[in-house]
């Protein structure tokens, strides 16, 4: 196991199986020393643990745990792509999509889930820069969906 996938371990974290697209698109590409991932939901066994808007039936806090759930998967399909998370020199963007009721305006609270677990892994190195936006709807009435861009190491 590679030393980012101990520390998520350590966490209480365990990194899923890539989630097969649900279009015609793959789940990470890379371009140069960057991986930028697809939009990924925060998928459970193969199924979203809750469904709609932030703000009504979906509290922020479990928002949060959602957006720490999508962004483990972001993890795996960056995995899947260049076999070894320890080969991630840095975490440089995390753009999230939050399902908003109207007049919920708490999206940057909700990507801190996503936010705090990159934190927690990679150190200093899991700190980026990250977007959060309110959206009116998201696929599968999910509440959240998180892209991530990552930085792999020189030679890599």
């Amino acid at each position: 196991m590679s030393r980012i996938e101990d520390a998520l371990v350590a966490q209480g974290f365990e990194l899923p199986p890539v989630a097969a697209p649900a279009g015609s698109y793959v789940p990470a590409l890379r371009v140069g020393d960057q991986v930028f991932t697809s939009g990924q939901l925060p998928f459970v066994d193969g199924a979203l643990p809750l469904t709609g808007a932030v703000g009504g039936p979906v509290s922020q806090a479990q928002a949060a745990d959602l957006a720490g759930t999508a962004a483990l998967n972001a993890l795996a399909a960056v995995k899947d792509l260049i076999g070894d998370l320890d080969l991630i020199e840095r975490i440089v963007k995390v753009t999230g999509f939050v399902n908003s009721t109207p007049d919920f305006t708490g999206q940057p609270g909700v990507l801190n889930g996503a936010s705090e677990l990159l934190g927690a892994v990679f150190g200093e190195a899991g700190r980026h820069v990250r977007s959060a936006v309110g959206v009116a709807a998201l696929p599968l009435g999910s509440p959240v969906e998180l892209e991530l861009t990552v930085r792999l190491r020189t030679g890599a």
